[in-house]
């Protein structure tokens, strides 16, 4: 069983800005999701952890792990989108700038890409890739890979879900 955990909140998370591959860490509410985080972790048992290798993520992985004694595992695959020229700007200012753009962002949409970034459809490849490889890994027992809230959404659709739903900083996902 693969569960996708989402990092703890950021000043970015909080103020509505696009962090993409940024070096943005935890602010203190990220850090106590983070600890909530490793109680849910630690009731569905895991025998792998696995974490996205950008700095919020791998903040909230060495949190839960230091409750569930697990080692994360770095894997890019499930890194954030890239969102290139969007990356520190406010959700406000590129939906008033660019509301098609941003709605398209909104939406997922995967022949859609940011500006000087990743699409959606490169994103939801490499996101898969990385998915049956920790399946094919993970027959034995559940693994929990920290991640990104696209990530999140991405993987639900692909699985046949909803991927409009916004999955909650600290949030574990049964996939």
């Amino acid at each position: 069983m693969i569960y996708l955990a989402r990092h703890g909140q950021t000043a970015y998370n909080l103020e509505g800005r696009f962090q993409g591959w940024g070096d943005v860490p935890l602010n203190e509410t990220g850090r106590e999701q983070a600890r909530q985080l490793a109680l849910a972790v630690a009731a569905v048992e895991p025998i792998t952890l696995v974490s996205s290798n950008i700095s919020r993520a791998l903040q909230t992985a060495t949190i839960v792990s230091e409750l569930i004694g697990l080692e994360p595992q770095i894997d890019a695959r499930f890194a954030e989108t890239e969102t290139g020229e969007w990356t520190d700007r406010s959700f406000a200012d590129v939906a008033a700038e660019d509301p098609e753009a941003f709605t398209a962002f909104v939406e997922l949409e995967a022949d859609w890409g940011f500006p000087g970034g990743e699409s959606f459809a490169t994103q939801a490849a490499r996101v898969a890739a990385g998915l049956d490889d920790w399946r094919a890994r993970s027959e034995t027992g559940a693994t929990v890979i920290i991640c990104h809230g696209n990530v999140i959404r991405l993987a639900l659709r692909a699985a046949g879900r909803d991927g409009s739903e916004r999955p909650d900083n600290g949030s574990l996902v049964a996939l």
